[in-house]
């Protein structure tokens, strides 16, 4: 199998990032591994597309470290490669960090979308992230599973739906990941009202979230594979994100500390709650962000700590993963034309 990987840039990627781990993962297994940035891809005279993708030498590597600094060596060099050939080609970018770079943000997606119509398998499916760009595909899971949400520009409506909750929400940007620019207002910072509604909203639409009181304990990262929670003998692909003591922010890059947690049937009941409209879209790989009954994100580009979630469980949660991937391919192989992107994607 030939699989490739779409970041944003290699600058950025890390050896504990979950990538590298699916990546490292299929390399052990002897599938040729690639990765392609935004600028990589060649639309032909002759329709074929192709990609400027940094190919990795086909060898054992020592471990994951060994791997990722071969991927950053001087080695390791951009090649031409006809689409066709790839089996699957995995979206891992998050498209909020090319804000600035517009015609970046959606590469992955449109691309995606002619790597789909040559054969190759994108996970996730192309034509549902490009419905996911930004937090309002948020807005479409079942409203019992979402915390009470207003997006507004206009300050008279923030300042309504906080008057209406006393006070106590979160405000967030509609586009944006990681933590970025989330502000919580209390009795304290309430008359900073003003200000936060402007800072944010310079940049778009603003997200009024209703505080979950469950959230002082932090949030919980729970991977779902093909709509299902992703386990092995009973251990579940999830761990809790606790903030540190100055900051509201639970995830890991924002300073929050992961830990292990024990996934009942509150979880459950969330993931299924959500389940049908994840695997309508051909979410292969997704990882919700849970507070008590509720769910506050839905990570479908790049959901990341998978690397952690395995540590803290004691298994490899990137081994099922790959057994999924190639399971797929092996489908795609025996009913061809079968089936569309978006069901095989969670098959």
């Amino acid at each position: 199998m030939q699989i490739a990987f779409f970041i944003n840039d290699l600058e950025r990627e890390h050896a504990g990032y979950t990538t590298t781990v699916l990546a490292h993962q299929a390399a052990i297994r002897g599938h040729q591994v690639c990765y392609v940035t935004p600028s990589d891809f060649a639309l032909r005279s002759d329709d074929s597309l192709w990609v400027h993708a940094r190919r990795m030498p086909k060898r054992k590597y020592k471990d994951r470290e060994d791997f990722f600094e071969t991927l950053k060596s001087a080695r390791v060099k951009a090649e031409p490669i006809d689409m066709a050939e790839i089996d699957v080609l995995m979206l891992r970018n998050d498209p909020s960090i090319d804000a600035e770079t517009p015609w970046a943000m959606e590469a992955g997606i449109l691309f995606g979308r002619e790597a789909v119509k040559r054969g190759t398998i994108v996970l996730n499916d192309p034509d549902s992230l490009g419905r996911a760009i930004n937090k309002l595909y948020f807005q479409s899971f079942p409203s019992e599973a979402r915390a009470e949400t207003l997006i507004s520009k206009h300050a008279a409506d923030i300042k309504a739906f906080a008057k209406e909750h006393r006070g106590n929400i979160i405000l967030k940007p509609l586009q944006g990941s990681g933590g970025s620019g989330v502000f919580k207002l209390d009795a304290k910072s309430k008359d900073n009202l003003n200000q936060i509604i402007e800072a944010i909203g310079r940049d778009g639409y603003i997200i009024a979230q209703a505080y979950v009181p469950a959230a002082k304990k932090g949030d919980i990262r729970f991977f779902l594979m093909n709509g299902k929670p992703l386990q092995i003998g009973g251990k579940y692909a999830a761990l809790r994100r606790v903030a540190s003591a100055d900051d509201i922010r639970s995830n890991i890059h924002a300073g929050g500390k992961a830990e292990a947690v024990e996934i009942g049937e509150t979880e459950l009941r969330v993931a299924e709650l959500i389940r049908p409209k994840l695997v309508a879209d051909g979410m292969f790989l997704v990882g919700i962000d849970i507070v008590g009954d509720k769910i506050l994100e839905v990570n479908v580009f790049s959901p990341g700590n998978l690397g952690s979630c395995s540590r803290l469980a004691g298994v490899d949660f990137s081994e099922p993963i790959l057994d999924a991937i190639e399971r797929k391919v092996t489908i795609a192989e025996q009913n061809p034309q079968s089936f569309d992107n978006r069901h095989l994607a969670i098959l």
